[in-house]
């Protein structure tokens, strides 16, 4: 899953709120049947993101799905990203099972019937939801429509460099933003020049994985109202978090912090900045352990929750999560057999925890979470106790997809070099963003 969730998300979304808000979808598709059929046969479209080795692990869950139901194949479209399954589904392709790697389409998809409302399959089969947490649950549907199931998740959390932490004096990783900073303080060198050597922690917006969303829940920070109005700049969390982390990019110095972070290696490459020791301390994804196994094996890490607020330790042990969400296209003609190769993926337990186990992410069954087959190792394992904390967050369903995090995002990132007033900078958030839902959900 990876990066999935942040490869131009909001721009990917608010152009297929657009292209489908009025497209026929391929329109013809079949129905659902009132009873669930006993004989099923024929072929079956699958388009996923995946590609090179991650798209052999999902090849391989699909082989073990025809080997269990004998008479359906499977059409594989691998390395088909959100962009190019909205423009497939928006023009009327040939498109049953699309699997996406952003929760943000959710709200639109659901919204505007581009994915298929599964409610009554659901019903009908009696799938357990109770197989799944209510978090979990919530970025699969929008107001009551359920469009999608969860098929792994992402969770966030603090990757710490146990030998810099120890030669620091440090035992234990942060567990306030305050102890976070003054860490990441002590664990900066400089060069001869004064510029950064080695840096504690990064504090730059936009940077790897550092972004409002993965910060949020450190102070509770919400998004939306129950009316679905922005509730940026009503929400203590969210100043909070921009005074501190404004603070802590001027102590170091926004000139010194960027020339720094420009010269350090892709987020996804063996040069990653926290694999070669260039940052001590790390907000990321639970993906990145199969990383360092693959690409910096001899690195001495550990993993933690991300660090709360000083006032809001209560919610230390939960984090951010999101997940690959995967639905049936409305112009679907073969829903039956869509419904079922969807349903395997899943909630068949095994499927779970071999495409959790292959992929390295976070399954989002009970079931498989408990499975002896689920291979966690100690690092891994702090995203699987954060994924089941009652403080994990994740972000709220909206038509707008990802656009209103953006509007946000933008605000931010200007911010944090330039400063400003930040109440009114809020409020110019909450009316862009009020205004865009108003266009959204107008004639």
């Amino acid at each position: 899953m990876k990066h999935r969730h942040l490869i131009a998300a909001a721009a990917i979304t608010a152009a297929a709120a657009l292209a489908l808000s009025g497209c026929s979808g391929g329109s013809g598709g079949g129905s659902f049947s009132d009873t669930a059929p006993s004989d099923l046969s024929g072929t079956v479209s699958f388009w996923h993101f995946f590609s090179d080795r991650e798209a052999k692990v999902i090849q391989s869950v699909v082989d073990d799905f025809e080997k269990k139901y004998p008479k359906i194949k499977v059409d594989v479209h691998s390395g088909q990203d959100d962009e190019k399954l909205q423009k497939a589904i928006a023009t009327g392709s040939k498109v049953d099972v699309g699997l996406s790697y952003s929760t943000d389409i959710v709200g639109n998809f659901c919204s505007n019937g581009a994915f298929r409302s599964l409610n009554k399959v659901i019903e009908r089969d009696k799938v357990d939801m109770g197989q799944f947490s209510d978090t979990v649950k919530s970025y699969t549907e929008y107001k009551g429509t359920r469009c999608a199931m969860p098929m792994l998740a992402d969770v966030y959390g603090l990757y710490y460099n146990k030998d810099l932490l120890q030669a620091a004096g440090y035992t234990a990783p942060p567990k306030t933003l305050t102890e976070l900073e003054s860490m990441a303080e002590k664990l900066t060198t400089f060069n001869g020049d004064g510029s950064i050597k080695t840096l504690g922690f990064n504090p730059t917006m936009g940077w790897y994985e550092n972004s409002a969303a993965h910060y949020g829940p450190a102070a509770g920070a919400e998004w939306l109202k129950s009316d679905g109005k922005s509730a940026v700049g009503s929400s203590d969390g969210w100043k909070q978090l921009m005074t501190w982390q404004k603070g802590f990019v001027d102590k170091i110095g926004w000139d010194k912090l960027n020339a720094f972070t420009s010269g350090l290696g892709q987020e996804f490459s063996a040069d990653n900045a926290f694999q070669t020791g260039q940052v001590a301390m790390n907000l990321d994804g639970e993906y990145r352990t199969a990383f360092i196994d693959d690409q910096a094996k001899k690195l001495n890490y550990g993993t933690a929750p991300f660090p709360t607020a000083d006032d809001h330790t209560e919610l230390y042990g939960g984090g951010y999560i999101t997940g690959n969400i995967i639905g049936i296209s409305k112009g679907s003609t073969h829903p039956e057999l869509a419904w079922a190769l969807l349903k395997y993926l899943t909630t068949d337990t095994d499927a779970v925890v071999k495409l959790a186990n292959g992929l390295k992410n976070v399954p989002t069954t009970k079931d498989a979470l408990a499975s002896p087959k689920l291979e966690v190792s100690e690092q891994f394992k702090t995203f699987l106790d954060i994924s089941s904390d009652k403080n994990v967050q994740t972000t709220p369903a909206s038509p707008l997809g990802a656009g209103y995090q953006q509007t946000f995002e933008d605000y931010w990132n200007k911010y944090q070099s330039q400063g400003g007033d930040l109440d009114a900078g809020l409020k110019s958030v909450d009316k862009q963003i009020d205004d865009a839902l108003a266009l959204s959900t107008g004639p």
